[in-house]
């Protein structure tokens, strides 16, 4: 078994199976995680599990969690419609504080596993303008790590890979294209319905379809 591995958040959208992709052909033995976390849009936790075993992951585990719970966001709160036009700000399909807890479990289980690099597939480019994507945050979230676990100070440092932070979509999905990623196995929008099928108007579907079309790539996303 190779030594080299990595934890890689996977949504079952876009992004992160390119990221599982590019992990994979950079010689990481790849372990992804995915979060049952109250999202309206469930239909991407069966994608997670599509890309995991098309792209042949070593162990695909989902954690189940209840950001439903606290609410704040139209992901996880059936009263907030979420947004089928541009606005402006930051959206309401913001998840409060969910890249940190997200990254703080994979952290918890590279530690486990031993290893020393998690990969994430935010972006800072087309993205909806979320905090938690900049590249600030995740200069902080690794500096945070390597002080608050055992093995970040014994020496033994964690690094936080977010190898897709300054590409566009378009990019993104020509450099997954190149290494056999297949988008149909995969689910973006906010508001899938149960089949995986789109909405075609949400935030997470424009950026998704302007991607596909800048990279003169055929869409293979099912819209309702």
């Amino acid at each position: 078994m190779n030594d080299k591995k990595a934890v890689i958040l996977l949504s079952g959208g876009l992004d992160s199976a390119t990221v599982v992709a590019l992990a994979k052909a950079e010689g990481y033995s790849c372990y992804s995680m995915s979060f049952d976390y109250g999202q309206r849009h469930r239909a991407e936790l069966q994608a997670a599990e599509r890309v995991a075993r098309h792209l042949g992951v070593v162990e695909h585990k989902v954690i189940g969690l209840s950001l439903d719970g606290i609410g704040g966001s139209a992901l996880t709160d059936s009263t907030i419609d979420v947004p089928e036009s541009p606005t402006e700000g930051i959206p309401v399909t913001y998840v409060p504080a969910r890249n940190t807890v997200f990254l703080s479990l994979a952290l918890g289980w590279a530690e486990v596993l031993g290893a020393r690099d998690i990969f994430i597939g935010v972006n800072a480019v087309d993205y909806s303008g979320y905090p938690d994507c900049r590249p600030e945050f995740i200069a902080a979230f690794e500096r945070m790590a390597n002080l608050a676990t055992k093995a970040g100070v014994e020496g033994q440092g964690f690094r936080i890979q977010a190898p897709l932070q300054n590409m566009s979509k378009a990019e993104i999905i020509e450099a997954g294209m190149r290494h056999g990623v297949d988008y149909a196995l995969t689910v973006s929008c906010y508001q899938a319905d149960e089949q995986g099928r789109a909405c075609g108007k949400c935030d997470s579907c424009r950026l998704r379809a302007a991607g596909f079309a800048a990279a003169a790539v055929a869409d293979p996303t099912p819209y309702r």
